[in-house]
This record gives structure tokens, C-alpha cells and sequence, in this order.
């Protein structure tokens, strides 16, 4: 699709631009686990008001850091922000999507869907523990597979991510080595591996490297055309990347019972749920210096709550349910106001 771009060379920074900056442009910033949707819905918001966004899809850290800076109108982050964050910064936070996170593999005669990973293998892959394609664990869930013997080579990102928080925080909730040695963050110590910048980069390396594992947000996979495995979830039952198994995942959520809507939704239980499944989230400042670019940019989020869920569900993207839009844009009007305390989504 012309809107992605895909062919990124390992360590280049990314700064996408997803229509010509113009002066009445919104500015963000972050994560690139939603960059597919965003993009997708700013060429067709472009297309219907005049309005482009200027977004560089640079990870969660990088987008946390220019919203903290001020640089942009927003940032973007997979990983949530905890109250005292937010209060300390005056930042309002709101999930705009879910989606899920997928082990990728480049393995020579297996296809889509044909591995099954669970979260003790990954954890000890990512380790270095299991360093061969055919090890015992591997075997075990994958009786009829042809593995080869061959080393793998573990991609893992190198930016601040929060593709790379929410692994990690499935790892760590699974294995109690990985809590112990590695932990859960958006950048850590990786014990192996060769690290890339953005999903964009992770995919092109498993892509380009012959026996290698990595892990992106699932609409990369797809548009590379990626192997992705299937996962053993929290059930025991084997469960393949999808739009329902991800609102599997997500169907229990109490997004009010953490401030800024900031629930985790790794290894949720159900048969059917997929336990890399995550949110991605919009910081704002609750008082902005530029109220009218906020405003802007807000009513570019609620066209696309109300517009969008068609064009996420064909990236297999989650959408918010609409009790979240309206508790999300109920915060809007109470948290989000000019100098002189008028709520900016209803200025003209």
C-alpha cells in the first residue's frame, strides 16, 4: 500500500511524512506500532478536509520525550504512562486502537500460521537459551514441522518502544527468568540479538536475515508478507493472530480502573484470546500553548472514532468500543481547556 513504507535500512531513523506539511498540519510524534492506521487515516481525513499530519513514527520513547519537550502537537506511546507521569507534565492520555503483537520467523519451507511458539519458548530464545531451530522445545510444539538445525538469529528493537514494552511485559508475565534477568521496560538489556529501529526496521531485518525471530506489530507482518507464528495462550490452546482473537484479548478491559485508560492487556485469559495483544495511546497537554492545534488534532481523533473502525478492521486493528470513545471524549471536555478554561474540542 503506497502509504506504508517498508524498505528501511537497519539503524535509520525514521521520520515519516504522511502528507506535505502545511501550515494548518498536525504534529505528532511516536509510536510506530499504530504508524499503518495513522497513516491510513490521515490520507483519508487529507483527502476530506484539507488537513494533513506531519507524524514521525520514531517509537514510543522518542514520541514520549517531544510531548514531554513540546515539540509536537502530540505523542503517541504503546506503552501507558502512569498517573504521576501524567500529572507531573499536565498530560491528558487516551487509547486511540488495539492491535497485537507477533512472533516472525524467516524459515525456509514453513508458512504463515504453520510454527507454535508459547511464551516459555520466546522467553528462552530471546535469552539465548534455545539457540537452534530444531531444539527440543521447539519440537515439542511443532511434532510435524521440518526444522532445521540452523542457529537463530534474534531481532529485537533498538529504540525506545512500546512494542518492545509490551513483549517484555508479556515475558516477564509468563517466565519468572525473564522478570528476574531481563525485566520489562521499553528499551532493556538484551542478552542476544542485533537490534533495529521501529517495527519498520525489525520486519525488513527478519525479512532480509535467512533463520532469524523478531516480533512486530501484526499489519507489518502482514504488508512484508512475513511468516508469523501462531502462540500458545494463557488457556493452553493454540490461537492465531486475528481481529477476534485480539478483541478476545480485550474483552474484559476496565479501561476506566487505570488513569489515562492505561490497561495492559498481555496474557488476558480465554480460550480464544491472543496474548500479545496491546493498546496504543494519544498524550496531550491537558493545558497546550497552542490550544487551536490541539483542537485540530482532537477533532482529527474523534473523526477517527467515528470514522475509522472500518479502515483498523482492514489492517486488523481492534477499534476502541464506543463506551470508551464516549468516556475518552467526555475527558476531553473536562481536562482538556484553554487559558480561560474553555474545553478546545468545541472551539471553532
Amino acid at each position: 500500500m503506497r502509504f506504508m513504507s517498508y524498505a528501511v535500512a537497519a539503524g535509520l531513523a525514521m521520520a515519516f511524512t504522511v502528507s506535505t506539511a502545511q501550515a494548518a498540519d498536525l504534529s505528532g510524534a511516536g509510536a510506530t506500532f499504530p504508524y499503518p492506521i495513522y497513516a491510513k487515516w490521515a490520507d483519508a481525513y487529507k483527502k476530506e478536509t484539507g488537513i494533513g499530519l506531519n507524524y514521525q513514527s520514531i517509537g514510543s520513547g522518542g514520541g514520549i520525550k517531544q510531548i514531554e519537550n513540546k515539540t509536537v502537537t502530540f505523542g503517541a506511546s504503546d506503552k501507558p504512562l502512569p498517573g504521576e507521569e501524567l500529572d507531573k507534565y499536565g498530560l491528558a492520555q487516551f487509547p486511540m486502537v488495539m492491535g497485537g503483537i507477533v512472533p516472525v520467523v524467516n524459515l525456509e519451507g514453513i508458512k504463515p500460521g504453520e510454527l507454535v511458539l508459547d511464551g516459555d519458548t520466546i522467553a528462552k530464545i530471546f535469552m539465548g537459551e534455545i539457540t537452534k531451530w530444531d531444539d527440543a522445545a521447539i519440537k515439542k510444539l511443532n511434532p510435524d514441522a521440518k526444522l532445521p538445525s540452523s542457529a537463530i538469529a534474534v531481532v529485537h528493537r533498538s529504540d525506545g518502544s512500546g512494542t518492545t514494552f509490551n513483549f517484555t511485559y508479556y515475558l516477564s508475565d509468563v517466565s519468572a527468568d525473564w522478570k528476574s534477568k531481563v525485566g520489562s521496560n521499553t528499551a532493556v538489556e538484551w542478552p542476544v540479538g542485533i537490534g533495529a529501529k521501529g517495527n519498520e526496521g525489525v520486519a525488513n531485518n527478519v525479512a532480509n536475515t535467512k533463520g532469524s525471530v523478531g516480533y512486530v506489530e501484526y499489519a507489518y507482518a502482514l504488508q512484508n508478507k512475513l511468516t508469523f507464528t501462531k502462540m500458545m495462550n494463557k488457556a493452553g490452546k493454540t490461537v492465531s493472530p486475528t481481529s477476534e482473537s485480539f478483541q478476545a484479548a480485550a474483552a474484559g478491559a476496565d479501561w476506566s480502573s487505570q488513569p489515562g485508560f492505561g490497561v495492559i492487556l498481555a496474557n488476558q485469559p480465554g480460550d480464544e484470546s491472543w496474548p500479545m495483544t496491546a493498546g496504543t495511546w494519544i498524550l496531550m497537554y491537558k493545558a497546550p500553548s497552542d490550544p487551536a492545534a490541539s483542537s485540530e488534532a482532537l477533532k482529527f481523533f474523534a473523526w477517527a472514532y467515528k470514522n475509522g473502525d472500518k479502515m483498523a478492521e482492514e489492517l486488523d486493528y481492534v477499534p476502541m468500543p464506543d463506551s470508551v470513545v464516549e468516556q475518552v471524549q467526555k475527558m476531553w471536555a473536562d481536562d482538556i481547556k484553554d487559558s480561560a478554561g474553555k474545553p478546545i474540542f468545541a472551539m471553532n
